[in-house]
């Protein structure tokens, strides 16, 4: 499945370090607080289990968010929709 990861955490220190859970579970960066790609069901629960375990639940949030590759296709883009820092080719492969 195709998931998106959003988040706003306060702190440095979590907030650095839910990136780096992001990155290592192979999501790819499109804004600085916002991961895209594709993951197992099994590797999302698991994500999500890491994260629950740095995230202060009365100041924090973070969405995590599945879809179909359909459903990726028909969500619309505006403006500068990615930094263009983060987009890589396996990124936009994901809209193609």
């Amino acid at each position: 499945m195709i998931v998106w990861v959003m988040y706003d955490i306060k702190k440095d220190k979590p907030r650095t370090r839910i990136a780096k859970l992001c990155k290592q579970s192979g999501l790819y960066r499109v804004q600085y607080s916002v991961f895209l790609g594709k993951l197992t069901t099994n590797q999302k629960d698991s994500l999500q289990l890491e994260i629950e375990e740095y995230i202060d639940e009365e100041t924090d949030s973070v969405y995590i968010f599945p879809m179909s590759k359909d459903e990726l296709q028909d969500t619309v883009l505006l403006g500068q929709a990615f930094d263009k820092n983060f987009v890589t080719d396996e990124v936009k492969a994901l809209f193609f």
